[in-house]
């Protein structure tokens, strides 16, 4: 098995106006580790991975046809990035406040049981990173948002 096959399965990709600074900032922010980088000839960034646990973003850019950084339309995006840390919430939000991170939701403690902030990138992009403080069963959390939840069990074919 090579090491590529060890990725998660699913990645985000972000598009950034200045991915080398991006990663640089996803580094020092939110303690990402830069696996790879692949440069075009012209010093763009056509591919990277960035790991975090047991998760990873690729970053890309500049963007080109119809992609986009947040940053070319005030901030307006069709999508968030969501990570889940085991602990250490609060620290991650000091530290990505620091870098310069837009915090659009301080740490607060949701009725589900997870605690969770909401900021903005140097380019716009939007995170958000939740820990859970509570383990909630399904209807303790129904009981205390007033949602319905509904759950299907994955299928495995």
């Amino acid at each position: 098995m090579d090491e590529r096959s060890a990725l998660p399965t699913i990645g985000p990709l972000l598009w950034y106006q200045d991915p080398k600074a991006a990663i640089a900032w996803l580094e020092r922010a939110f303690g990402f580790e830069t696996r790879l980088i692949v440069e075009s000839a012209d010093g763009g960034v056509v591919h990277s991975e960035l790991l975090l646990g047991d998760g990873y973003v690729m970053v890309v850019g500049p963007p080109e046809g119809k992609s986009v950084s947040p940053m070319a339309f005030g901030g307006r995006s069709t999508q968030s990035v969501h990570v889940q840390l085991k602990d250490g919430i609060d620290a991650c939000c000091e530290q990505a406040r620091a870098i310069g991170a837009k915090i659009e939701r301080e740490p607060a403690t949701q009725p589900y049981g997870d605690r969770v902030f909401t900021c903005r990138d140097l380019e716009d992009h939007p995170w958000s990173f939740g820990q859970t403080v509570k383990v909630m069963t399904r209807d303790e959390i129904a009981e205390a948002t007033g949602h319905t939840m509904h759950t299907k069990e994955a299928s495995h074919g």
